[in-house]
């Protein structure tokens, strides 16, 4: 039996450049949470349960220093509108979701990435600074292309010129391209590969200590190419006055003192 223990503020000190929050966004059924099943557990469930909203953590060890993943994966019924305003607002990394084989989630993906631009467009008018969105389109369900209703060139032409949009045909049922397209979500993102599941080892919640001790290790030891991730039992979503804040800090500071910042983790 694995024990039940939770990393404490104390146990991580993660600089805020090293945390990021990734938002799922898309159509119910498309496959959000099956997606993230297979970055945090390398799992699919066959049985549908619709999404509210989760929130899950991922903690890292990458060559001596500590990284935070904060993933965020929401309804797709978008029942309040200013919440999902929100977290694209406090989202610094996207996954939008369609399913290949509806048309509808497509022109839905179409929708959402018009609002990510225009939700942190309106950050950046107020910020003064360029605002880059790391984001990655999924054709989901691959496995089912006897009945595909979305044809490549549509997808081309939504993704053609972004630098920062990136597109995948993957299918979560049966794993292709997951990994894939975390690492290059990543790299556009400037977050070191080794986040992605097939890119570190696995540890436990058992192995607090020992994550610990690798992101607390001699810095000198960078060329070490070992890499740890924990999925941080517990975890709690940010209370949405703690969201607010961050977005007016951004807002009226600029993001000032950001090095000084440390993650919160709750």
């Amino acid at each position: 039996m694995i024990k039940k223990m939770s990393p404490s503020e104390n146990d991580f000190d993660i600089p805020a450049k090293n945390c990021c929050r990734m938002v799922i966004l898309g159509s119910t059924k498309v496959g959000k949470t099956a997606i993230v099943s297979q970055f945090l557990n390398g799992r699919f469930d066959e049985q549908y349960t619709p999404t509210i909203e989760d929130f899950h953590r991922k903690l890292y060890s990458i060559k001596g220093d500590a990284y935070q993943l904060d993933i965020l994966d929401t309804s797709g019924n978008h029942p309040f509108p200013a919440m999902r305003r929100l977290s694209i607002l406090t989202g610094d990394v996207f996954i939008l979701v369609f399913s290949l084989d509806n048309r509808d989630s497509f022109q839905e993906v179409q929708r959402l990435k018009r609002q990510i631009i225009e939700t942190k467009s309106c950050l950046k008018n107020k910020t003064k600074k360029n605002v880059d969105v790391p984001l990655v389109i999924c054709g989901n369900k691959g496995d089912r292309e006897f009945y595909r209703e979305v044809q490549s060139e549509e997808i081309e032409q939504l993704v053609a010129g972004d630098e920062q949009c990136a597109y995948f045909e993957i299918s979560a049922k049966r794993n292709t391209n997951v990994d894939q397209m975390f690492q290059t979500l990543f790299t556009m993102a400037k977050l070191p590969n080794e986040m992605s599941p097939d890119l570190h080892r696995k540890v436990s919640v058992q192995y607090c200590d020992m994550l610990r001790s690798k992101s607390l290790k001699n810095k000198n030891k960078k060329d070490d190419g070992d890499a740890y991730g924990i999925v941080a039992p517990f975890a709690r979503r940010p209370s949405v006055h703690s969201d607010l804040m961050y977005i007016k800090e951004k807002a009226i500071g600029g993001g000032q003192g950001k090095d000084k910042e440390r993650c919160t983790i709750s």
